[in-house]
């Protein structure tokens, strides 16, 4: 008697549901921080700096974008006149790739801060600071 007692509790036990029904995917609309790198002296886009746009606009696809913010950056190789121009440009490089990818003009802030924090304490530069910096902040369509 015992024993049809335990089946039974068995029996009437719901079946644990699949890990992919209890976690939640995160939202493919939220915000997305990625850099874009380039060479020394060059506000150019490289093969790769297209593949990270390309692949966030990819990811981005079916989402309304609010608002982007470029910042360009440079190191301090150069005078602080030629690193403002050269962040300059590299904001816009990226920019204008990101308008021809479909983005919507009005929603981008563009800056340059050219090699304002790139001369560090030691005297060196941060080459890494050869990027641009961009912030998007999206909303689901």
């Amino acid at each position: 008697m015992l024993a049809v007692v335990a089946l039974a509790g068995c029996a009437s036990t719901p079946a644990t549901p699949e890990r992919a029904a209890i976690v939640a995917e995160p939202g493919r609309c939220t915000a997305q921080r990625f850099e874009v790198y380039f060479p020394e002296a060059e506000a150019r886009l490289t093969d790769a700096a297209r593949q990270t746009l390309g692949a966030t606009a990819a990811q981005l696809q079916g989402c309304t974008i609010q608002k982007v913010t470029v910042i360009g950056l440079a190191d301090g190789s150069g005078t602080p006149a030629a690193n403002q121009t050269l962040s300059e440009q590299r904001a816009v490089a990226v920019t204008k790739a990101l308008e021809a990818q479909g983005w919507p003009a009005p929603a981008f802030d563009v800056e340059a801060a050219g090699a304002q924090g790139a001369i560090q304490a030691d005297g060196s530069t941060a080459p890494m600071r050869r990027r641009t910096e961009v912030l998007v902040e999206v909303a689901p369509q």
